[in-house]
């Protein structure tokens, strides 16, 4: 059994043959999959998605890269979390990916509203009572540290969540494995150039690991290139395996227990 963790089948590239992309699922013994939100104007198209599928499950967010979009509120966030098959608030979070003000382009501190845009989810899912789904990319500094601000250090009432498709230090796992967040990691640590990454695949503890594919992007090895899909989840159980020493099949079975034990409403 393997649970795909984070994956966007609203995109275009998936969404016109969910027939297909769950048989594919099913072949490779993918049972479940949490369909990710990214705009508020995707939230319908998401959770409608998981109200159709017994096995998919939905968040409701906006990605830090998502701009000109609706902004919404902390009120809104919560009542979406209200809404049926609704488990977790993102994915959320900061990216300041490809900024380089040498360039004229934008600065960090021209990113202050991403980084309102974070605290607002992290506000909303404390409310709402459910976890988060964390983007961070070349903004780990930032993240953790707004985190610890929000009150995000892993104590009662916290939200918690993950921090998904990893791809930072492990320096950075380990301040966020401290503050009580999971880990999840995507095809990337199929890569053979991601050494650092396979450093961070062996610390993470069994309680704490999950796996995603982040579909329709990322396949991981040897499907590198190509288009994503949840079926490919069991190649990053795989290379987790040897990693860390053990099956493809127990690597599945921890992640999935991790995840009905993140995301509770799973089992309701």
């Amino acid at each position: 059994m393997f649970t795909d963790s984070h994956c966007h089948l609203t995109f275009p590239e998936l969404a016109g043959d969910i027939p297909a992309v769950r048989a594919a699922m099913a072949a490779a013994g993918v049972t479940r999959a949490l369909c990710i939100c990214t705009t508020m104007e995707e939230f319908p198209a998401v959770q409608a998605l998981a109200r159709q599928h017994d096995n998919f499950w939905a968040t409701v967010g906006l990605h830090p890269d998502s701009e000109q979009v609706h902004e919404p509120d902390v009120d809104e966030l919560v009542a979406a979390t209200r809404q049926p098959r609704v488990v977790a608030v993102g994915e959320t979070g900061l990216d300041y990916y490809q900024m380089d003000e040498r360039k004229g382009g934008r600065r960090i501190a021209d990113m202050g509203w991403q980084r309102e845009r974070f605290r607002t989810h992290i506000r909303a899912a404390r409310r709402a009572g459910v976890p988060l789904v964390i983007h961070t990319r070349a903004a780990s500094d930032d993240t953790l540290a707004i985190l610890r601000e929000e009150g995000e250090d892993g104590g009662a009432g916290c939200a918690g969540g993950v921090f998904h498709c990893f791809t930072e230090t492990r320096e950075v796992a380990r301040a966020a494995l401290d503050m009580g967040f999971y880990v999840s990691l995507s095809g990337i640590v199929t890569f053979r150039n991601a050494r650092e990454l396979h450093e961070v695949a062996t610390l993470i503890p069994d309680d704490r690991l999950l796996i995603e594919t982040d579909a329709p992007y990322l396949a991981p090895v040897p499907y590198r290139g190509k288009l994503n899909t949840p079926a490919y989840v069991p190649h990053v159980a795989a290379r987790l395996a040897e990693l860390r020493g053990t099956s493809a099949e127990r690597i599945g079975e921890l992640t999935s227990a991790n995840f009905t034990r993140l995301f509770p409403r799973v089992a309701t």
